[in-house]
């Protein structure tokens, strides 16, 4: 019987083109600025001191770290560090109201469904703990952070590696058998497997394979007639 539901973000919530064209540009633009401004801030330095240890920049080259962080924007890099700033920076944006959250519609009804019919919602997505907050608390369609239990991102583990399933499982104090994971990248969804969670893998355009050996849904509506054979 499931009784989580842990979902990752883009492609699955919320579309793919809002966080490349939208949210990464965003970040772009304005984290230059922002770090020169901030970065005796406490929160701040202590991201720069990361990125300084992983890449052994000079700490004091606030303009070298700016262009290391702007290159791993460029290449989409999972790096904790670049994450956090992206989450303050887009705090700015929503704050200003100069970001909305995308989230598809079919989303939105079930993630208030399954919460209303008392299952428990987690995300997990490479992007911060703060990034996930902001882009569900600031939707199109009004503030989702009420619905979720918790929040889980890259600091558990790497999302195509099984150990941090069973990091996350472990730390909810469940049962594998009782998690459904929600992705649209088929890697992740392996990992979760490993770890003994219950996939859907979400194919929301282009083509379906024909022998992909684990549950595929085109939208939350056909996530729901799986949960409802439970």
């Amino acid at each position: 019987m499931i009784r989580v539901v842990l979902t990752d973000i883009e492609g699955t919530t919320s579309s793919i083109s809002f966080v490349h064209d939208v949210l990464f540009p965003y970040a772009s633009e304005h984290l230059p600025d922002f770090v020169r401004d901030n970065y005796e801030r406490p929160d701040v330095a202590e991201q720069l001191d990361a990125v300084a240890k992983s890449t052994g920049q000079d700490r004091q080259d606030v303009d070298g770290l700016i262009e290391t962080l702007l290159t791993w924007i460029r290449e989409d890099r999972k790096e904790t560090p670049l994450k956090a700033l992206q989450g303050m920076v887009w705090e700015y944006g929503y704050d200003r109201g100069e970001l909305k959250g995308h989230i598809y519609e079919d989303a939105a009804h079930h993630l208030r469904l399954w919460h209303d019919r008392g299952l428990r919602l987690f995300v997990y997505s490479s992007g911060s703990v703060q990034a996930q907050k902001l882009i569900f608390g600031y939707t199109t369609a009004g503030d989702f952070t009420p619905f979720f239990s918790g929040y889980f991102d890259t600091r558990i583990g790497g999302k195509k590696d099984a150990g941090s399933y069973r990091n996350i499982v472990a730390e909810l104090g469940v049962e594998p058998s009782t998690v459904l994971f929600l992705s649209d990248v088929e890697a992740e969804l392996e990992a979760a497997e490993q770890a003994g969670l219950e996939t859907a893998w979400l194919i929301r355009e282009g083509e379906v394979p024909e022998d992909a050996g684990r549950f595929i849904a085109r939208d939350f509506s056909e996530v729901e007639s799986l949960l409802r054979k439970q």
